[in-house]
């Protein structure tokens, strides 16, 4: 299983990015996907998750109402559309995914695939 995180970027405040992880293996059995962000000397943070195949989703609180997670499940593919950005969401963001049939977690230890980072960067 591999993950492969992408479209992190330089963005004002106030803007808009849309991160795309894509996922090398054929539908998870409904297990959790999540994105998090680490930020240097900071442990890593839970930002979103979802269980693949519901519509369950987890947000952290201060993203709520700004960042969106979605999927497409003929891509294998899950998103993070993140608007009204602050300087605070400057991070590298990354994917995750828990084995099969595990449910959402904040804990990243929890999660045993990991994509690559991918800078975003909010200029204020």
């Amino acid at each position: 299983v591999q993950l492969q995180a992408f479209g992190g970027g330089l963005v004002e405040a106030g803007g808009s990015l849309r991160l795309s992880c894509t996922i090398s293996v054929g539908s998870f059995n409904k297990s959790a996907v999540a994105w998090f962000r680490q930020v240097p000397g900071k442990e890593r943070e839970f930002v979103a998750a979802s269980m693949w195949g519901t519509v369950l989703t987890a947000y952290e609180d201060s993203v709520k109402g700004r960042f969106t997670f979605s999927r497409d499940n003929a891509k294998n593919t899950v998103y993070l559309q993140m608007n009204s950005l602050k300087s605070e969401d400057t991070a590298v963001y990354f994917c995750a995914a828990r084995s099969d049939f595990e449910r959402i977690s904040r804990d990243p230890h929890a999660y045993v695939y990991w994509g690559q980072g991918t800078l975003v960067t909010v200029s204020s």
